[in-house]
């Protein structure tokens, strides 16, 4: 990963995913601060610190081969208005987990399915990755919408799987394998 260096994608004529910069950190405080995203995020930031120590924390994992996120961005504009994630990154066994949230302009445009259809395009076949996985509470309505659209089955409901401000979520897990790679029959 770290070879190839983070990658800017286009997945349409109106948006482009390039990675994090320091003049993004007012997006990701707002981001933050908005009452969606800290619904369904565990992660709080509060302070223009905070904000530049998430933006900046991502290139160590990108180094570290762990997870790298970009920046949503209009493609006229170059203002982020979302994020899309690879998260615990495994090279070695072929798989990571695919995160993402957008602020409130962005949300209902389809934005989201289509970082998230770039993300794995990428991961899958520049990356080599076998399997990607997303994972959601199961009343997050709009986070299943678009792992469905992204072509991620769903596979399954984990109980009571992550802790939120309200309490214990059921959890979707959807996943999306490397078209190329046909499942070994028993």
């Amino acid at each position: 990963m770290r070879s190839l260096g983070q990658p800017v994608l286009h997945p349409s004529a109106d948006l482009a995913l390039r990675a994090w910069s320091a003049s993004d950190v007012h997006v990701v405080g707002a981001a933050f601060a908005d009452p969606d995203i800290q619904y369904w995020h565990m992660r709080r930031i509060a302070t223009e610190d905070e904000a530049h120590t998430w933006i900046e924390s991502w290139v160590p994992r990108w180094v570290g081969e762990t997870d790298c996120s970009w920046a949503i961005t209009s493609a006229l504009s170059g203002d982020a208005v979302g994020q899309v994630a690879l998260r615990a990154v495994d090279l070695e066994f072929g798989h990571a987990q695919v995160t993402y949230w957008m602020m409130p302009e962005g949300r209902g445009r389809g934005f989201a399915t289509q970082a998230v259809i770039a993300v794995s395009g990428w991961a899958l076949g520049e990356l080599g990755l076998h399997r990607l996985e997303i994972q959601h509470s199961t009343t997050n309505v709009a986070s299943c919408r678009v792992a469905l659209k992204a072509g991620f089955a769903l596979e399954s409901t984990m109980r009571s799987a992550l802790l939120h401000a309200d309490g214990w979520h059921d959890m979707h897990s959807h996943a999306l394998i490397s078209p190329g790679d046909a499942p070994n029959a028993p």
